[in-house]
């Protein structure tokens, strides 16, 4: 089976599908962890599985790796059902949140003990000389006879990430393998992740609940809500074109005005808010007179000027965060919502201060009429 080009879930240009989920559903007593998960995952893709706590996301990681057996479906690798095959007979490896690493072994230790457990066994020499290649891939080289306790939590991470491909899964499974890590580092192990991805080949699957995390990194995302998979797409797709309310307010951040759909004029939808006002947006999906709708206007889409054109807006409070700032603001109908300013439109406008009387606007285009079921 091939993938080509995006048949609605986005899936990467002529890539092999190298796993499957079929109409998989978990059970855990009267608990449905997982219902009804239908995905292909392509060769050489970095996926990610995004949703809060106790969405699905780490019980569908944990059928894919063996760890859990679907209570309906099926589970494929390389087009074979997998589902009585248990986690070490699968070509797949995981990288646990904590790592997992064994504090009594060495570098060189933890990351060959797989190698180790084979059968027939591999010689000696054989297996330091894989050692020695995965650290250098993960950047540790020398580190063979350290003490992994001895070692900060982002070279604790590169050891799990070497002993995790030291074995050349066909699949790398990663459950919040950076949970741990402070902002600084987290971002610095994003970039390696990708980099480490993309030199071996190997198809990468993540688990998050940090959606920056999932937007910078990923081919593509699972959003997933109640154990469901509520949208697949590319992030710029979750972004640009969420399907729902739930998955525009997860994958970014959206100011919401609620209202129902009173007329359509060409592209744009007009819609009557809750509060009286009427708003123009542009719809995504199918959208009917009279339907209950939300408009979302992400907040750097809206422009703040003391000119007198658009809304006539308070400024309640101002964060600055460096590379833009950000200001909450209160028009008399529609109440309170965020604006993200660029730093570089300050020096004409502004800086605004809190009680600043200023004008909001935006872009018709700019408001997604969006299903608020």
């Amino acid at each position: 089976m091939e993938i080509r080009g995006y048949i609605g879930d986005a899936s990467p240009v002529n890539n092999m599908v190298i796993a499957e989920l079929r109409g998989v559903s978990k059970r855990f007593g009267d608990v449905l962890a997982a219902s009804d998960l239908n995905l292909s995952i392509a060769e050489g893709e970095f996926l990610s599985f995004l949703g809060p706590s106790g969405c699905g996301k780490t019980t569908a990681l944990r059928i894919l790796a063996g760890f859990e057996v679907p209570t309906e479906g099926e589970v494929l690798l390389d087009g074979e059902v997998v589902n009585d095959l248990d986690a070490h007979h699968r070509p797949v490896n995981m990288v646990f949140q904590q790592y997992a690493l064994f504090p009594h072994m060495t570098v060189a230790q933890n990351i060959g003990y797989g190698l180790r457990q084979r059968r027939p066994r591999l010689p000696k020499a054989q297996i330091a000389e894989k050692v020695s290649k995965a650290l250098d891939v993960v950047q540790l080289s020398g580190f063979d006879d350290r003490k992994v306790w001895e070692m900060s939590g982002g070279q604790q991470q590169r050891v799990a990430l070497a002993r995790a491909i030291i074995n050349e899964p066909k699949l790398l499974l990663l459950d919040e393998p950076m949970a741990a890590l402070d902002r600084k580092l987290r971002k610095e192990m994003q970039i390696e992740l990708q980099n480490l991805q993309r030199q071996l080949g190997i198809t990468f699957v993540l688990v998050t609940h940090d959606q920056e995390e999932a937007l910078s990194m990923s081919d593509r995302i699972c959003v997933m809500k109640d154990g469901r998979i509520v949208q697949i797409g590319s992030p710029q797709e979750l972004y640009d074109q969420p399907n729902s309310r739930y998955v525009a307010g997860f994958v970014g951040t959206s100011n919401f005005f609620d209202g129902k759909v009173t007329e359509q004029s060409g592209a744009l939808i007009s819609v009557l808010l809750s509060n009286g006002l009427s708003m123009q947006g542009k719809p995504v999906g199918k959208v009917e007179t009279d339907q209950e709708v939300c408009i979302s206007v992400r907040p750097e889409q809206i422009n703040l000027s003391r000119n007198t054109d658009g809304l006539s807006v308070i400024v309640q409070n101002r964060i600055f965060l460096g590379e833009h700032t950000e200001y909450l603001v209160r028009h008399e109908t529609l109440g309170e919502f965020l604006v993200l300013s660029p730093r570089q439109s300050e020096p004409d406008n502004g800086p605004f201060k809190a009680g600043d009387t200023l004008f909001a606007s935006w872009e018709a285009s700019a408001a997604l009429v969006l299903d608020n079921t």
